[in-house]
């Protein structure tokens, strides 16, 4: 009786093989939409002086890639990216173009929002919004910190 019971303790905590989709391209977050990935828009955030302050921009007022979820959930293949480098942003549209302001007083400093990543296989990680009440409505970016590269996604 005991080597039965044994034997379901270990199937129950034997890893589950991952059956879901996985992004055909490394390094680039996709947003979970069921069974389908729809690409983040991936782009080079540049990087100006505004007075005291260093702003981050990214063109366009909108991102192409969008999600109607209050707590999006992304996947990452990682090759080169690291999913607990990755700082999630939420950008302002300024003269047509989604930027982030980091003034000289850091304590007037945005913070990135809360995520959690989990590895469910291996170099497959899947990220998930951790706040309260979720996003507002509007324009975000992950990017890897200490990066200019920029990952946008709206959320509508």
């Amino acid at each position: 009786m005991k080597a039965i019971v044994l034997v379901w303790a270990l199937l129950a905590a034997a890893p589950r093989e991952y059956t879901g989709p996985v992004p055909p391209k490394p390094d680039l977050p996709y947003l979970v939409h069921a069974d389908n990935l729809i690409e983040t828009e991936a782009d080079e955030a540049r990087q100006q002086k505004r007075g005291r302050d260093e702003v981050y921009t990214v063109a366009g007022a909108t991102s192409k890639a969008r999600t109607p979820l209050a707590e999006p959930i992304f996947l990452l293949r990682s090759e080169k990216i690291a999913p607990d480098s990755l700082e999630l942003y939420r950008q302002e549209v300024r003269a047509g173009n989604r930027e982030v302001v980091f003034p000289e007083n850091r304590k007037r400093a945005p913070r990135p929002l809360r995520l959690v990543w989990t590895r469910v296989a291996d170099k497959l990680y899947r990220i998930e919004v951790s706040e309260n009440l979720g996003l507002e409505n509007g324009e975000y970016l992950l990017t890897p910190r200490g990066s200019n590269q920029a990952f946008c996604f709206t959320v509508y």
